[in-house]
């Protein structure tokens, strides 16, 4: 009676056993038809892996991640046209006598739409086109550098 049975690879050396018993020797190289080690093999037609990309790495392990350009950042400056303040003068400002005063502080203006009311504007920074359709109704838009450049510093 055998107690202990010796492994495969201590059984079958010697003479025209480069196989070991797997057929081709190609089989036995990496882990079988698996694709590999990790997450190899798990590309456009494999769903040998969905399991583990779903469980373990999450809905992040397709596509594309990472670092882009460090020179191409997204402006993420919120902005405004001139037809949707148009629009919606009652909502951004009051009216005082015939001008509307609109306070978009952190806002820029762009130039899109056309200008009817006469508009004083608050807001951050504007295009050039802008500020030219609303100067020439008769009323203007002041940015937030102007009022910092206005203000003189106190001191001796």
């Amino acid at each position: 009676m055998k107690t202990k049975k010796r492994t495969k690879s201590s059984r079958m050396h010697g003479r025209n056993m480069g196989t070991h018993g797997r057929g081709a020797r190609k089989k036995a190289k990496g882990s079988g038809h698996r694709g590999g080690k990790g997450m190899s093999g798990s590309g456009k037609r494999a769903d040998h892996k969905k399991t583990l990309v779903t469980k373990l790495y999450g809905h992040k392990y397709f596509g594309k991640q990472g670092v882009t350009s460090r020179g191409t950042k997204k402006n993420k400056t919120d902005k405004i046209n001139l037809r949707e303040i148009e629009l919606s003068l009652e909502k951004y400002g009051n009216k005082n006598k015939d001008v509307w005063e609109i306070n978009l502080k952190n806002y820029k203006i762009l130039g899109t739409g056309e200008v009817k009311e006469k508009l004083i504007i608050h807001a951050k920074s504007a295009s050039k086109s802008a500020i030219e359709k609303v100067g020439r109704v008769g009323g203007k838009i002041i940015l937030k550098s102007q009022k910092e450049k206005d203000v003189k510093p106190h001191g001796p």
